[in-house]
């Protein structure tokens, strides 16, 4: 189904619950967990697209949750705004992207979710309620939840799709600006002894370590201001080469060829961390926070609290060289500030971001299961979107206002119409 706004969905809401029926929005299917699969009426987000409203005086702009991340970021270039942060994939929808906690590193709020000024859902008993800016929300007006409308926005806006259909979403936007990259290849020793300063020197800090390797990518990234006669961005030629060709057509032929080799991944990856380069560029913000990615992958990433974070990736390190598995694609390392969103991976506390992947054609089942329990003995709270052994029980005591969003969403869903198997393992029946 293609409902075109909040009205339609409800409709299909409705009618779902006459009939016990499960209704499920799904987007682009980014997501490697069973979040967002339909499981009997899919609703698509093709005719809820685009930029609705903009409010220059306060900053904010509003979009149909159905449009993706890539289609806003060109539309507010138009407009000379731009989002404060996002992650490195820009394929989502904004509601998948804000419902699962996608974020970005560093900044002053490193989630989408976070730069959410407000948004509208379709709740399971088929009402429209809308969270933030000004008013009060209809629920709590009704009497739903009486919380303020701040705090009810910390509860749905990282709602998993448990709580309703977001229809649209507005977010707290800034200026458009530019962004300096400066991409460094370092040693390990060198390269997390610095990692502190390496990330107090920078808005924003990415590290690629490539496992059976000593080699590590720092790329961070500073603001640069909104004067567009700064930017200095790759020539045409460069950008093909480094980000199409070797990121994407070379490392796709070399990491599912290895998969058919793994005894020579450890020689290919010290090859490819010894062919890296220093770079450096200015280019509007999303352009340098988002990268085309075509090599399909599968990933599990943790957050863990940041004073812990790089003692786990020394942790995992040893126990995958110690393993004798193979291992083709670099962890990803970010931090990133704590957030109010009761949700996000990281409510409550500044965080570190571990990130392991895999080729999609790989076993990956080995690798994720050995430093699984290494990431939940320092505390970490797993990516909703991303792969995952947790169940409820487990994830309860991660959450501080976790016991809060399950009675929210008995009272905006209770008869499980948004429901779906992940949903049930992550939350309970």
């Amino acid at each position: 189904m293609h409902p075109a706004d909040a009205g339609e969905v409800a409709a299909v809401v409705l009618e779902a619950r006459e009939r016990g029926r499960r209704v499920k929005a799904a987007g682009t299917g980014h997501s490697f967990t069973g979040i967002a699969t339909p499981e009997q009426v899919h609703l698509r987000p093709a005719r809820m697209q685009g930029v609705l409203a903009v409010d220059r005086e306060r900053l904010l702009v509003t979009a149909a949750a159905g449009t993706r991340l890539a289609d806003l970021n060109l539309a507010l270039e138009r407009l000379g705004l731009s989002l404060h942060n996002m992650g490195d994939i820009a394929e989502q929808t904004l509601a998948g992207a804000i419902s699962t906690g996608t974020h970005g590193a560093g900044g002053l709020v490193a989630g989408l979710a976070g730069q959410l000024a407000g948004l509208e859902l379709v709740t399971g008993t088929g009402e429209i309620l809308r969270v933030g800016l000004d008013a009060r929300s209809e629920a709590g007006a009704r009497g739903g939840t009486g919380d303020p409308d701040d705090d009810l926005l910390d509860l749905v806006r990282v709602g998993l799709g448990a709580l309703g259909v977001i229809t649209t979403v507005t977010f707290s936007v800034e200026p458009l600006f530019l962004l300096r990259a400066e991409e460094r290849p370092m040693g390990w020793a060198d390269g997390l002894a610095a990692f502190d300063d390496l990330a107090a020197a920078h808005d924003h800090l990415d590290v690629y370590w490539f496992p059976h390797t000593d080699r590590l990518l720092t790329k961070g990234n500073s603001r640069m201001g909104t004067d567009p006669a700064v930017a200095d961005p790759l020539p045409a030629w460069r950008a093909r080469l480094d980000d199409e060709f070797l990121a994407n057509t070379v490392f796709g032929a070399q990491t599912a060829l290895l998969n058919r080799a793994p005894f020579a991944i450890p020689a290919a990856n010290r090859l490819a961390s010894r062919l890296l380069s220093a770079r450096e560029y200015t280019d509007v913000a999303h352009r340098v926070f988002t990268a085309q990615r075509r090599v399909v992958f599968r990933e599990m990433e943790y957050a863990l609290p940041r004073e812990v974070g790089l003692d786990a990736l020394r942790e995992a390190r040893r126990a995958l060289d110690a393993s004798g598995l193979r291992v083709s694609f670099p962890v990803e390392v970010r931090v990133a500030p704590g957030e109010a969103a009761a949700l996000a991976t990281a409510h409550g506390r500044d965080s570190l971001y571990l990130a392991f992947h895999t080729h999609r054609d790989a076993d990956h089942r080995a690798y994720f299961a050995l430093v699984e329990p290494i990431l939940r003995a320092h505390g970490g709270r797993p990516h909703w979107g991303k792969l995952h052994s947790l169940e409820a029980d487990d994830l309860a005591p991660l959450y501080p206002r976790f016991e809060e969003f399950t009675r929210l969403r008995d009272r905006l869903d209770p008869d499980r119409v948004f429901a779906n198997r992940y949903l049930e393992r992550v939350l309970g029946a």
